[in-house]
Formats: C-alpha cells, structure tokens, sequence
C-alpha cells in the first residue's frame, strides 16, 4: 500500500483506539490459572533475536536472558512509601575480562588433532609438539575462528598457560566457553566442566566456587580442554571473567505470590510490603492478525492493589541494558534520546550496525536498535547511580542527567555501557493501573533470494517504529481483549481433548513457537514466514522443522503454513533447485540465499512437503495452492515411490541419530507423500491419476506391513530384529481418513508404545533412552479415545514441569533423568497441537 494510505490507516485505528482506551479494564487476572512450572518462562517476544526469557522460578531469582541463556538484563522495581522492591531480575552483572576469549583478542595455545597421551592435562605435561594456534578454533560457520577446524567426527584437545592475579583471585570469577559439540575443561590438570553429549551453544557461564576457584592461584595456570565433534559445525573458546556488579543493599526483594502462563500473556503477582502488584507481559501475537503476529513490541502492563485499605505513595522503573543490542558484550554502543510521530523514547544499538552481516545458530542480533517509549511515564538515559539509585533514594531519576541528549550517549567498553530507564508515578492511590511498551526495529530483518526485506509488520517500510508503538498504544484495550480470548480459545481447545495438562501444554508453547519465525512478504507479494532452527544449525526455513511444527498453524491459520512452504516450491519451479526432491533449508538465518545443509533428505523432505500440501488442498477444499507448482509435485511423487518402499541409508528429520538404511517410519513418510498426491490428483478432477498413485500407496502399504512386522509391533528397520519405533509419519493415514493401513497397525503400535514409556515420556525408538516431544505428540494423536492420549501426555508434562534444563521447552530430553540432550526453543513444538488437529479433521471428514 501506498505510504498516504497507510498513515490513513493508522489515523484511524489510533482515533478508535482513543475512544476504547479510557475504559478501566481489568486485564491482570489470567482466563483461568496454571500449574505448569515451564522451565524458561516468555516475558519478551517476538522474534528469534527479539526474544527475552526467565529460566528461573521467581522472576527475581536471577537476570532475564535470550534463549541462547546470554544474559539480556530487564529490571523491575516498585517503589512503596519510600521502600524499593526489586520484582524482576537482579541486579546486572558486569563482569570484566581476566583472560579474555577471542571475541576480544585472538589468544593463543597449543593444540593438537591426534590423541595425546595420558596426563595431557596436566601442567607439567611436556606439549612441545602440538601446533601454536590462535583461537577461536572452529569451522568456517562460527565466530572469530582464526584456526579452522572442521571435519565431523573429530577431536581437538587445547592447552592454554594463562595468568591470575592475587587481586582477581579476591573476585568472584566465572568461566565462559563456547563449544561445538562435547566439551571438557580441566583447571591445573582437575576437571571442572563436562558437557556430555551436549551440542553446540556459545558464551555459557560457570562461577568458580569452593574447590573450584582452590583450583586457581597467583601466577600461571594451565587451562587443557578438549572437544569432540560429532556433527556440523565444530567450535572452541574459552575465558576467565571477574563479577564487578555494583551492590544495592537498600533494595528489598519483592515476594512472588503467583505466576501463569498462558498463551499470550504471563501473569506475575509479587507482594511488595502494604501494596501488592501485578505485572503482565503480552507478546500480541495474534495467529490471524499478520501486522500483530509479526509487530516487534510488547506490552507490560502493571497494576497496584493496597492491601490495607490505605493509600500509598508509589512508583515504578524499569530498565533495559545495552546488551539488548549486542551480539558479544564488548562491542561499542550509542544510546540515544528520539522524538518522533508523537512517541519519546530512549533507543540503543550499536555503532558499527553490520546490518545482516551476521548468520548463525547461537547468535544475538548486533543491528538495529531498541526502544524502550515514554508511554504512560518517563524515560531516560544514565548509569545505575543516575538511574536506579536516584529512583531508590527520591522516586526520580537524577535531576543533572544528560540523557535526553539527541546526539546520544556512546560506550566502548562494558563499564561505560548505560542503562535505559522508564518510570511511572502512579501517585498516592489504592489502586492503579498502567502499561509500558518495549520494542525493537532491525531495520532489515532477513535476506531472501540475495533481496533484503523489512518484516511484514512494516508494510516495506512505510510504517516506522514510533507509528507502530503509537498505534499499539492507542489500541491496547482492543489488542489486550483479543489477546486474552486467544488465551482462552487455546486453553479450550486443549482441555476440550487433550484435558487439564494438555491445556497447559499448549499454553505454555504458543509464544515459543511463533517467536521462532519471521514474517515478511517478498518483491512478488507471496506471504513467507520463516523459521530459524534455534539450537540445532541456524538454518532458515528447514522443512524438517515446517512438518514437525505444522499442526499449530493447519488448526489455526494455513496461510501461515503455506507461507512456510512457498519459498520451497519456488525453489524447485524456479530452476534454482534442481533434485527430484525438495530441499532441507534455503540458507542460515537470517540469510535464505539457498540450501547450505550439507547432506540431502531425499525422501523426507519430498515426503514432508506431498502430505503437507494434501492436507492443506483438503482443509481449502480445493487444489489451487499447488497447481502452479504440480510438475514439482509430480516429480517429488515419483521419487517416492520408485526410492521408498525400502529406503536406502538416507537422513531423516531425526538425524541426530545418523543414517538408518531400511528405515520403517521413513518408508512410511514416502507411502503417504504418494497417498497425498493421489488425494490432491483426485481433487483436481483428474481421477485417473488419483486412483494409480492411491493405489500404489496402498500396495506399499501391504508391502510395509508385512516386511516391519514383529510380533504384536513394528520394527525400526526392517532387517532388524527385536526393534522399535515411534511410527508418528502414519498419523496421515487418521487425519485424511485413506484407511491405507490396516486399524490392526494402529491398534498394536498404541497398545506397545505404551509398554515402553519411561517417566518422563515414550523414547524416539529402542536404541536411545532420548526422545523427541514433538513426534511424542504426534504419535498420541493417533490414541483411540482421550484416556488412552493423556497416558502419553502426562509424562511430556512431567518431564516439562520437573527438568532441571532451564531453558525453552527442550524437544530433545532424556526420558529416565528429564535432562535436555540438545535443541532448545524451536518451532517443532508446534507439533504439541495435533490432538486438535485430528479432532478438527475428523469432524470434517464425517
């Protein structure tokens, strides 16, 4: 749309806001309350780098962080008569560089690629012969590597002479390592940490304690640390750090009475001596609503409740770090005082502003700018003492403060970075509400076919920033109410099927999982919706990650699924992807320039887009999402069924596992893409077509019966005796209601799953205790009644309500100890939807 007609627009809805928003709403009381202890709790989200997290209990309990557990610090502060409580995070942590990693200096070590002897971490060990290297040590895909390292399967052990000073040593001190894939780390020749078979993630901190920092002493110390890579990319770095953070011991701690999580909204209540206060954090993103899903703004709304029938003088801060806009706390900032379409606000980003520069997994966005607005309060720009401390003493920032300085503020060491602040007086009352809003414009959010593009939200850049917070806040009665009946239809339709855990289940996921994409529209208009494969490789729109995920969006929204699925189909009609079958990704976020994975999934990927777009043809009633693309299908279809009756030693979606020749679940995958594009034929009138590939899906489907047989179940593979597998790929055969299989498969697969669950949920497959939440939601799906689904459902929520892997939902988790074996924060759980699906598709199908 033209720019006229878009502020025409925003005019509007902001003269319709006014008049809504007057009205004294209640908002602070959760649709219904929530027993679920998730395990990182949303509060800020939107996006994969817009995406802030507390993965504690209490809110207070420790500082708020990315998904990427790097340290993203809000402050919440309520101010009582004169008494400050602190109800979020606590207080920043600074630290300053000891030994530094090599985002700060290309430190040297001596390394070497062949196995040492025994005693190699030792400080007396004779390393002579290894190589001096300067780090990072790494393959081409990860940061600051100064030595390559990059072949699968491979070791490299490091040993680093550092130096420590009786002065630091008084320090409170931290580790933090980057690791790509099993990592250990020996202190003067004691082992300190140990990362199992845990993969990738950057910048983790360890605090040295006790027998820990003993280890340690003045002068030189040997760090030895070795790493194995198992798959993708391979990485290592490591420094040592001192806790320089600035007490405030006038500060009480605020007593948190309740939390709830729901779909849209967390609900906190704290108890802060006469006065009690809730706080609820609304990411509004709405499933049918594009402008709102893909908006980069939250609100925080506040109200305070006397609990003594007096009034009470009170106020409230928050406060945002710089770190909000940094990949590596290092790297210089400016902060910055803006005015502009009637919005005051602080901002920070910083100074260089590489804008798209950077791709990756465990990466922060160091581009574009956040804004913390003058909504309903005050903002300014200083240090703790200016800020914070002046707000404890007098309920004001400091009167001699700069910080609405257009020119801004700029820091290029960690000590100078400022703090962003926000304060509200709500006055002398009983009670009293209010809202503030955060953001944060990337200017350019992702990287398309080698064309930049705004987000969807931005209209190609002819809404700006300040119109978008003015329109959110004209219009947060509205946006709030629709938020809350999101909320509510969630909730319900869990309870509905699934029960009282499935419900949380659900509610505690939806954030998650939207958070995990981009929404933009390309030069062509087509709507694409992006995912990041968080914690796994960073790839950009993996369709391995658009199956596992689709049930959220074919219940509520299949334009957004299709909008997952185009940019695949365009790259198979377009000539840029040649192979009979669909692609794995198109790039590493947020750069989709094409596929970068470095081994093909043939017959998963043409079997992941076939039934996708069978189901999607069924809900449209009609074929017209796919004509254009038809030829592809076909092509996509053929290689299925001449390659999957019995697969050869191909990847899968579950390729952490390695190659399985002979796969039963994948073979299944490969039988319903033929079944799928027999249905779609069908649907296009062309029955001829239709009937020949139905058809050859059901003579795979006898075949497959017969060869994965195993008693009362079916195997993994099937030249393999006395094995297992989640079969979750015939779910296809219930939701189209083709009757490809025979009942009796479904009947033995449910009745022998159920034998073989552990405590915290049904394992992948018999070779590994691990398992995959995702496919656990899928395989329930098929259960014959809801008695028989909440018995696959009650161990997910156990595992989610009791690991002690305090990060977003992890997918992949051990099923005996609850603990996260990798992956964290991906879109795949929107798989936990398919109940509703089948409930939804069965009704249509009568």
């Amino acid at each position: 749309m033209k720019a006229k007609h878009a502020m025409a627009i925003l005019s509007a809805l902001c003269l319709w806001g006014c008049q809504q928003g007057n009205q004294d709403n209640d908002f602070f009381q959760p649709y219904t309350s929530t027993d679920l202890r998730l395990p990182s709790v949303p509060l800020i989200v939107n996006d994969p780098y817009f995406s802030i997290w507390s993965p504690f209990d209490k809110l207070t309990d420790g500082t708020t962080r990315h998904w990427t557990d790097r340290e993203k610090p809000l402050t919440g502060l309520l101010r009582v008569d004169g008494v400050t409580y602190r109800f979020m995070g606590t207080d920043m942590t600074v630290y300053e560089t000891v030994v530094p990693m090599a985002s700060e200096e290309a430190w040297e070590g001596r390394m070497t690629r062949q196995k040492p002897s025994d005693g190699w971490e030792q400080p007396a060990y004779n390393d002579n012969t290894w190589e001096v290297k300067k780090a990072a040590f790494g393959s081409n895909d990860k940061k600051y590597v100064n030595t390559k390292w990059d072949e699968l399967n491979s070791d490299m052990w490091v040993r680093r002479t550092i130096s420590i000073s009786a002065e630091d040593l008084k320090k409170d001190l931290i580790v933090k390592y980057s690791h790509d894939d099993a990592f250990e780390m020996y202190i003067n020749g004691t082992k300190v940490i140990d990362t199992g078979d845990k993969w990738a993630d950057d910048y983790l901190t360890m605090p040295l304690e006790g027998e820990q920092k003993e280890l340690l002493h003045e002068g030189e110390n040997m760090i030895a640390v070795h790493c194995h890579n198992k798959i993708g990319g391979a990485y290592i770095d490591f420094g040592f750090f001192k806790n320089t953070t600035p007490a405030n011991d006038k500060i009480l701690v605020a007593e948190q009475k309740s939390v709830d999580v729901l779909a849209t909204n967390t609900y906190y209540t704290f108890g802060c001596g006469p006065v009690d206060l809730d706080v609820v954090f609304t990411a509004p993103m709405l499933i049918d609503d594009l402008d709102l899903l893909s908006m980069p703004i939250n609100y925080i709304s506040t109200q305070v409740r006397s609990t003594d029938g007096k009034a009470h003088s009170v106020q409230l801060y928050l406060s945002s770090s710089t770190r909000m806009a940094v990949d590596n706390e290092n790297q210089p900032t400016v902060s910055k005082y803006i005015v502009s379409d009637g919005i005051s606000a602080v901002r920070t980003g910083t100074i260089d502003q590489p804008i798209l520069n950077k791709t990756g997994d465990g990466i922060c966005i160091d581009w574009g700018y956040f804004y913390l607005p003058a909504v309903n309060g005050d903002v300014t720009i200083g240090s703790l003492r200016e800020t914070r401390d002046a707000f404890v003493e007098n309920g004001k920032f400091a009167d001699n403060l700069n910080g609405k300085d257009e020119n801004g503020l700029r820091a290029y060491k960690v000590s100078e970075q400022p703090d962003l602040a926000y304060l509200h007086d709500y006055g002398t009352v009983e009670k009293s509400q209010s809202f503030a809003m955060m953001g944060y414009d990337e200017v350019q959010d992702i990287e398309y076919m080698y064309h930049r593009y705004k987000a969807y939200w931005a209209h190609e850049g002819e809404v700006t920033i300040t119109q978008a917070f003015r329109e959110m806040k004209m219009r947060y009665t509205e946006i709030m109410s629709r938020c809350r009946q999101l909320d509510k239809r969630i909730y319900e339709d869990g309870m509905a099927v699934g029960g009282k855990q499935y419900a949380e289940i659900l509610s505690g996921s939806y954030r998650h999982v939207i958070a995990a994409h981009k929404l933009f529209q390309d030069e062509d208009g087509n709507l694409l919706f992006f995912s990041k494969e968080n914690n796994s490789n960073g790839c950009v729109n993996t369709v391995d990650l658009t199956y596992p995920e689709a049930p959220l969006f074919l219940v509520y929204n299949p334009e957004l699924e299709k909008a997952m699925m185009t940019s695949i189909l365009e790259y198979s009609y377009s000539g840029r992807w040649t192979k009979p079958f669909a692609a794995h990704d198109l790039g590493t976020y947020p750069k989709a320039d094409g596929q970068v994975y470095g081994g093909d999934m043939p017959l998963e990927e043409a079997g992941n887009m076939l039934a996708l777009a069978a189901t999607l043809c069924k809900l449209d009633g009609n074929t017209s999402y796919v004509d254009k693309y038809w030829d592809v299908l076909t092509t996509w279809a053929d290689y299925l069924s001449e390659n999957g009756q019995d697969p050869e030693n191909q990847l899968c979606t579950d390729d952490f596992a390695g190659h399985w020749p002979h796969n039963c679940n994948l073979s299944l995958k490969a039988i319903f893409g033929v079944a799928g594009y027999g249905l779609m034929a069908q649907m296009k009138g062309d029955a001829e077509t239709g009937d020949k590939y139905l058809a050859r899906a059901k003579e795979m489907a006898q075949k497959w019966e017969e060869m994965a047989l195993e008693g009362d179940h079916y195997r993994l593979a099937f030249d393999k005796e006395n094995t297992w597998s989640q079969k979750y790929n015939m779910i296809w055969d219930k939701l189209w209601g083709t009757h490809i299989l025979s009942d009796q498969v479904f009947e033995n697969e449910i009745q022998y799953y159920l034998t073989v669950q552990n405590k915290y949920g049904l394992p992948l497959d018999c070779r590994r205790d691990y398992t995959k939440s995702d496919w656990i939601m899928w395989t329930a799906g098929m259960s014959p009644d809801q008695e028989t689904f909440e018995k696959f459902v009650g161990p997910v929520y156990t595992y989610i309500n009791e690991t002690k892997s305090r990060v977003p939902i992890s997918d992949w988790s051990d099923t005996k100890t609850a603990n996260m074996v990798g992956f964290k924060a991906r879109s795949v759980i929107g798989g936990y939807w398919m109940r509703v699906l089948t409930d939804k598709l069965s009704r249509q199908n009568q």
